[in-house]
């Protein structure tokens, strides 16, 4: 079989990468020096790379983030926002989604929770696990309008499935009865079984006001509270804002 061959059927078996590495250690004398299970290694982790970098590529498309360029690296550390680089390097490991562990990240508006969340997802996404963004008034409004055209279980289904799920704006403003109902048919399927991020500019305490109904308050509560990584954020009146530092619009 000719080369132009093996490289015709790599593409029919959309393995364009190792084509393509092939083809460059066809025209690369210094390659043949190497043994043939080299040249072999060579090839397959071309092709492994560029399809886990296409797999990363699109979990984070999928996520919707709300900050795509948020990054680990690039997280503020100064003493007075109360967060430490090992901690949120542990975190950005992601054993917490291996174990079903949530976060909560709590702070004041402009104090970087959004963005900090974002850092984790991409982080998360770098490891092949499905992540999705969303705000919660956002979400609300996609509960009432699914149920308006009946795939209200579809949807339900979709959240609860999500390897890691960052809820923005948490608590930010009171829930009517039913919409706390179906957040706690969320929370309860991702239970023990998925992780999310909660961020909020209110302590747990204060989330059984925004909730109401005191049943279903205590319900979502016990489902995430005790199983959760709490990350407080504080900002000195002196600092600039995370979005100051990072050119961010104001979404809070």
């Amino acid at each position: 079989m000719t080369n132009e061959a093996t490289l015709r059927k790599l593409m029919e078996m959309h393995l364009s990468a190792m084509a393509e590495s092939f083809r460059m250690q066809l025209h690369d004398p210094s390659y043949s020096n190497l043994s043939f299970e080299e040249r072999f290694g060579i090839l397959t982790d071309t092709e492994w790379t560029s399809r886990k970098s296409n797999s990363i590529m699109r979990l984070i498309k999928k996520s919707k983030f709300d900050q795509p360029g948020a990054s680990v690296a690039d997280i503020n550390y100064s003493v007075r926002r109360g967060i430490s680089q090992p901690h949120i390097s542990s975190l950005a490991e992601c054993n917490y989604i291996e174990e079903n562990h949530n976060i909560i990240i709590m702070g004041a508006s402009g104090t970087g929770k959004s963005y900090i969340a974002c850092a984790l997802g991409f982080e998360a996404c770098k490891r092949l696990y499905s992540v999705r963004y969303v705000r919660l008034p956002e979400l609300l409004t996609d509960f009432t309008i699914a149920r308006g055209e009946g795939v209200i279980k579809k949807l339900l289904k979709f959240y609860a499935n999500v390897d890691l799920l960052i809820l923005d704006e948490w608590m930010l403003v009171s829930l009517k009865e039913g919409e706390a109902r179906d957040l706690l048919e969320i929370i309860h399927a991702r239970h023990k079984r998925a992780s999310t991020i909660f961020c909020s500019q209110f302590a747990p305490a204060g989330w059984h006001v925004k909730i109401g109904e005191p049943t279903l308050a205590d319900a979502i509560l016990d489902r995430i509270v005790h199983d959760s990584h709490i990350l407080e954020l504080k900002s000195g009146k002196e600092e600039l804002s995370m979005r100051e530092i990072y050119g961010l619009k104001s979404k809070k």
